[in-house]
């Protein structure tokens, strides 16, 4: 479900129609956080770390509305749930796109994805069904410790989804770390709003 955004008394109206007028309207960032909590919590539930982490991530997305906003011809909606459009690795190291709903039970979710997961392990190509644009785009790079990364992005595509990726899980001290980059429609969203997701994703990890 989805209900328009009254642009004509948006406070961030003049945001909207600057920003929206930009060849490359997205902007982003990459911290590192601890995730050693986190990944000994995922290891407790005999979980996927991965599925995890992915589950956190789509519970702080859901709870910043901004993050929750997409454009449609012109129009700001806000939704009600958001999902995810996970990238799904095959065997032959080919990877499709896949749309996980979320759930904020975690089992639930984690149900969701291996059903996902597997369908798509079985097909071919990148797109094997139609997508909402009540996602964000989710790709994990776990070969690379980045500290930075860009999105191949086509400009005549309208697109407002927000895109995470995740990278390569190092130890020091005895700690675990991870990147994390989130890039971000600047018509939707600010800097104070990512700073606000970065703080719940971060408390989500740490709970």
């Amino acid at each position: 479900m989805k209900q328009e955004l009254d642009i004509s008394t948006w406070n961030r109206k003049k945001h909207f129609e600057f920003f929206c007028k930009f060849e490359e309207p997205f902007f982003g960032t990459t911290i590192q956080f601890d995730c050693t909590k986190a990944h000994a919590k995922a290891k407790e539930l005999g979980v996927s770390f991965f599925a995890y982490y992915l589950h956190k991530t789509l519970v702080a997305a859901n709870t910043i509305e901004n993050f929750k906003y997409r454009i449609h011809d012109g129009k700001v909606f806000i939704y009600d749930k958001i999902n995810v459009s996970s990238t799904i690795l095959r065997d032959d190291k080919t990877f499709g796109f896949s749309e996980v709903e979320f759930d904020e039970d975690l089992n639930v979710f984690i149900e969701n994805y291996n059903t996902e997961a597997i369908r798509v392990q079985n097909t071919t190509g990148l797109f094997s069904r139609e997508h909402g644009q009540n996602i964000i785009h989710f790709s994990a790079v776990p070969w690379i410790n980045f500290t930075s990364i860009s999105h191949s992005r086509s400009f005549t595509f309208p697109d407002s989804c927000p895109k995470f990726s995740f990278g390569k899980m190092t130890t020091e001290n005895n700690k675990k770390f991870m990147s994390m980059s989130v890039h971000v429609h600047h018509g939707l969203v600010d800097g104070y709003h990512l700073g606000l997701f970065f703080e719940e994703f971060e408390r989500l990890m740490n709970a």
